[in-house]
């Protein structure tokens, strides 16, 4: 079976209330931020918290976007496609603080 898209998947699922994150870091060259914006722009879902930075002690490490239907997308600064690997430290706080239910 061949997958053309998953937007229909994702937005079934936080239309249904389902809390969702999506982060891209921004030195990723496999799937760009770029790209990323791109496809969450196919959800066609309203922005609640315009493109604003978000801070690990009083640095700025990416950037956000809330959207309706709680969606949320970040950026991390400085990361390759594993965020994680590069920015271990940013990448804490930010699901801490999503997990959490804090703003980024």
């Amino acid at each position: 079976m061949e997958i053309a898209s998953a937007v229909d998947d994702h937005l079934a699922l936080i239309t249904k209330g389902y809390r969702a994150m999506i982060y891209s870091g921004d030195h990723d060259s496999k799937i760009p931020h770029v790209g990323t914006q791109g496809w969450i722009r196919q959800l066609n879902i309203p922005v609640t918290d315009d493109w604003r930075p978000w801070y690990v002690d009083g640095q700025v490490v990416g950037f956000t976007r809330t959207y309706s239907n709680n969606l949320t997308y970040a950026t991390v600064k400085g990361a390759g496609h594993t965020a994680p690997e590069y920015m271990p430290k940013e990448c804490l706080a930010m699901i801490d603080r999503w997990l959490s239910g804090e703003p980024l």
